[in-house]
């Protein structure tokens, strides 16, 4: 289930006299529950994953094997959370951290919407910001690598 199709499935809930709506599609099965004048919580269950069979590995026309991805070298720093990355503290101003940016351990590097609650992302390791996974209001799920600091 998409973020937007979750975001307005919240609001109605929390716009409503509906105390609890259950949804299960193919992806999931997403359950929001409203309390008294707390916020609304929202419980996601993913599907069970399933079995795949090993992947042939591919072969370059030479026969060696094909070029792979490289792993990403660095500190990662990820998404602790579900929802909107926003590079700066205010609509269309200056991003907090970019590529170059030398950064100390608990500055901010950027805002993840989860919500309507803006949480401020801290740099968990001092060093140099050298690359910027993810791009301005994308949305970011729970892990999801956004910055690389060496």
């Amino acid at each position: 289930m998409d973020l937007r199709k979750l975001k307005t499935l919240i609001d109605l809930v929390s716009e409503s006299n509906i105390a609890e709506l259950e949804i299960t599609e193919n992806e999931g099965k997403v359950r929001i529950v409203k309390s008294g004048g707390a916020p609304v919580m929202m419980q996601v269950q993913a599907p069970a994953p399933m079995a795949m069979a090993a992947a042939p590995i591919t072969t370059a026309p030479t026969g060696a094997p094909a070029p792979v991805a490289p792993a990403l070298s660095g500190h990662v720093v990820k998404s602790p959370m579900v929802g909107t990355f926003y590079a700066s503290s205010t609509p269309g101003g200056k991003p907090m951290v970019d590529v170059g940016s030398a950064v100390k351990e608990g500055q901010a590097l950027c805002i993840i919407e989860a919500m309507k609650i803006m949480n401020e992302i801290e740099a968990d390791k001092a060093g140099t910001i050298t690359k910027v996974m993810v791009s301005n209001g994308q949305a970011v799920e729970y892990g999801q690598p956004l910055f690389i600091i060496e």
